[in-house]
This record gives structure tokens, C-alpha cells and sequence, in this order.
């Protein structure tokens, strides 16, 4: 009998190990991302390029965010366009800008699919997938105008790439309105609420 319940809590602990093993921890994964926001907190009050008139710089603490979730750090399926057509973003001043549409990134949120459409620059310029959308926090909790995510480039043999919406950024516009920048447009507007990175600079 002894015996028995030595090797059911030698199981029991090879389960927990495993389990512990193979969820991301939140506390390892959170550390790069809270520098890289006190890096963007320093570069707001201190850089000459920075988007916040100088009025606003002498007075500025930091940027909001909501907490880091490994809920929304999402690998989807990538869908590439094989001869990306060039597409017209509109931009916050009515100007208007070509991008690449280089494909679209499918994933689930709360059992439910979605789809986002990745750009790129058509001058070459990008080194990242450029992802703008909006989400039912805007107006709200986030930026009104939307929101910006950026991802690796897949390598031609990827069929996956990882969106972490942890990282999703606001628009210069949102901070000072002399900037001009594009409008997410209708088939990048998630009809979910992603509570994850950056919320509204105003309130």
C-alpha cells in the first residue's frame, strides 16, 4: 500500500513538472516586455524624435498599458498573397498611402475565428509585418483611431506567425495631431476586445 501511494505521488509530481514545464512562464515573459515600456516611457520624455510636443514632455510620467497576458500572445496560420497586390491605406489627414498586402493571419479569439490582414510598405522599407487594427475597446480603453501591431516576417517554409497583441501600440496620432497615420481598414476591424498593450493616452 505504502508503495502505491509513493509512485501515485511520483506521477502526480512528474504531471505538475511537466504541466509547469510546458506553460510559458508569465513572470519570464512579462520582464523584456515591461523594460522595453520603460525604454519607450524614457524615449517619450527625453528623445528629440519624440511625438509628444514639448509642452507635454516636461509633464509626462508613462504610457498606460493593460497587464501582460499570455492569453493573447496568439500563434495564427498565415494565408501569404503570392504576388501581394498594392493596396491604398487611407491615412488620419486624408492623405493616402500604398502598402503591399502581403496576406492574412487566421486565429481564434474566445472560440471564435478572426482575421487580419499583415502589410507591408510597397517602398521596401518594412523589416516587419505591419498589422493595423481596430477592436470593441476603442473609444474606450484604447486609442479611438485604433491600434498597431507589428510581427516577424515568416520565413517561405513558415505556415504560422505569432501576434502578440501584448505589444500592440498606438498611432503618433494619438499623442499629438500634427502626425499623419493610417486608418486600420474595414477587414482589420475585430469585432472582440483585445484587453492587452497599450491603452489611450488621454482620458
Amino acid at each position: 500500500m505504502v508503495k502505491k501511494i509513493a509512485l501515485a505521488a511520483a506521477v502526480l509530481g512528474i504531471v505538475i513538472y511537466s504541466v509547469n514545464d510546458i506553460q510559458p512562464n508569465i513572470s519570464a515573459y512579462a520582464a523584456p516586455l515591461n523594460k522595453a515600456r520603460k525604454e519607450k516611457n524614457r524615449s517619450f520624455r527625453l528623445a528629440q524624435d519624440s511625438p509628444l510636443p514639448v509642452a507635454q514632455k516636461a509633464q509626462f510620467d508613462s504610457l498606460k498599458y493593460y497587464p501582460a497576458a499570455l492569453d493573447y500572445v496568439i500563434v495564427a496560420a498565415i494565408a501569404r498573397n503570392a504576388r501581394p497586390d498594392t493596396t491604398i491605406l487611407q491615412m488620419s489627414d486624408n492623405r493616402t498611402e500604398q502598402y503591399l498586402n502581403w496576406g492574412q493571419a487566421k486565429f481564434e479569439i474566445d472560440k471564435k475565428p478572426q482575421q487580419l490582414t499583415a502589410y507591408l510598405k510597397a517602398s521596401g522599407t518594412d523589416s516587419t509585418l505591419f498589422i493595423p487594427f481596430t477592436d470593441l475597446t476603442n473609444g474606450r480603453e484604447t486609442y479611438g483611431g485604433g491600434r498597431y501591431l507589428d510581427a516577424a516576417i515568416p520565413k517561405a517554409d513558415e505556415t504560422e506567425v505569432t501576434l502578440d497583441f501584448n505589444r500592440a501600440y498606438n498611432p503618433y496620432c494619438a499623442y499629438n495631431n500634427d502626425y499623419s497615420c493610417p486608418v486600420p481598414p474595414a477587414n482589420n476591424r475585430l469585432r472582440v476586445a483585445i484587453a492587452a498593450g497599450e491603452q489611450s493616452f488621454h482620458d
